[in-house]
């Protein structure tokens, strides 16, 4: 068997231009394949510890996928908004041990505006019931300050002390500028892979002074309210987008979900962050599995371009294999010759694949961080990848046996037989 491995691996180093091209389909393709199913385990867990140690997400009822973007992630919009008085007896019920009322609307350069209170910065909680960080300043503790999120502050090159005016709307639908109320940094949050790195923060009472005089989401004629005197007014919110909750004792959740469910003053829904999460991943988990199927696709098509070349080169090699014959080759020699060269080609260009793989990662995870706070791990192969890795090779092992059957039934005549 040694000197058919050496043999193998000389001819094949004569012919090292087109079986180099072919392994490196066949690297590239476990790449791809590898590097979906990675992304797809690891936007899932991104998606999963977006929020942790919060028991329940209240808001006005609508889906629980609905409310879950747009209080979590920040994506698109509920119809209505709970009012702050609902807010108020929520916080005070007896089963609730913390809760941090969130408004959403406005932006700034595309980055969405959460208007909260200090108790966000002490009860949030992402990851494995992590709890933010600031790399550099402290929570806002006057009307205008801002508290910015790790991406944010890098895409818009902000720093502590820098002044910012926020814009009203969201989106493509975010217009005019609250240009006469400017917000000073006062903090800038550690990195947490979550929707918080591309968030700015700043005290629910700001949302309400910065649109004292808008109404009808404009600019009132001829009013202007500086923030010397907005402080004059009640800021107290009328109404606000979410509350995430904290119970005293998890038990309780099904208890708390049905009292809000029910509660008669305001149509509230009760949401559970993982139920949700679960159900938000069905959703998107079509696309999950278009991708994954894509990407074997071309690693078959890889392995039928292995199995092309290796057939396309027996026609060329007759006379080598024929040579092999007469000094003593059996055809059961030929075979495994045949099948060790597409074997080896295989598991060679599998394994540059995860070598790839591996690069990758080390290169591109911070800048997925940064500009799309997806977490990409540097880790060994799970069961699924070592798996995804095994089915290549066994594929790759079926497709070489095909030729190494055709040399096997090559005769020793066939192969010295000039063609006329």
């Amino acid at each position: 068997m040694k000197h058919l491995i050496q043999l193998a691996s000389r001819s094949a180093w004569n012919r090292r231009l087109t079986l180099g091209l072919t392994l490196a389909a066949i690297a590239f393709s476990t790449l791809l394949l590898l590097g979906v199913e990675r992304l797809r385990q690891d936007a899932r867990e991104n998606f999963a510890l977006s929020v942790s140690g919060t028991d329940l997400i209240i808001g006005a009822r609508t889906s629980s996928v609905q409310l879950l973007l747009h209080a979590i992630f920040h994506i698109g919009a509920t119809t209505t908004n709970m009012r702050w008085s609902s807010y108020q007896e929520l916080s005070t019920h007896p089963l609730v041990a913390w809760t941090i009322p969130i408004t959403l609307g406005d932006s700034f350069h595309g980055y969405p505006v959460l208007g909260t209170t200090s108790a966000y910065f002490e009860h949030f909680q992402y990851g494995h019931k992590q709890a933010l960080q600031f790399n550099t300043g402290a929570p806002f503790k006057q009307l205008f300050e801002v508290v910015l999120g790790a991406q944010a502050a890098a895409q818009l090159q902000l720093r502590v002390g820098a002044q910012i005016t926020l814009q009203h709307g969201s989106g493509d639908l975010a217009h005019a500028e609250h240009a006469d109320k400017p917000f000073t940094v006062t903090g800038i949050l550690a990195p947490t892979g979550t929707p918080v790195d591309r968030t700015i923060h700043i005290p629910i009472e700001a949302i309400e002074a910065i649109h004292l005089d808008w109404q009808g989401g404009a600019p009132i004629p001829g009013v202007s309210i500086s923030p010397e005197h907005v402080r004059k007014f009640d800021l107290t919110p009328k109404t606000i987008t979410a509350i995430l909750v904290g119970l005293k004792q998890r038990a309780a959740v099904f208890r708390m979900q049905r009292w809000v469910n029910t509660y008669p003053a305001d149509a509230l829904i009760g949401i559970m962050p993982a139920l949700a999460l679960d159900e938000l991943w069905q959703v998107v988990s079509v696309v999950e599995r278009l991708l994954l199927a894509v990407s074997t696709m071309v690693v078959i098509v890889g392995l039928i371009g292995l199995l092309a070349v290796i057939l396309a080169s027996l026609n060329e090699r007759r006379r080598e294999l024929a040579i092999l014959r007469s000094v003593g080759a059996s055809p059961r020699d030929l075979f495994i010759l045949l099948t060790l060269e597409g074997l080896g080609i295989t598991v060679v260009g599998a394994l540059s694949g995860v070598a790839l793989l591996t690069l990758l990662t080390i290169s591109l995870s911070p800048w997925l961080q940064s500009h799309y706070g997806l977490v990409i791990t540097l880790r060994w192969l799970n069961m699924n990848e070592i798996a995804l890795v095994i089915g290549i090779i066994s594929i790759g092992l079926l497709a070489s046996i095909i030729p190494g059957y055709r040399a096997y039934r090559m005769s020793l005549a066939d192969g010295l037989t000039p063609r006329l």
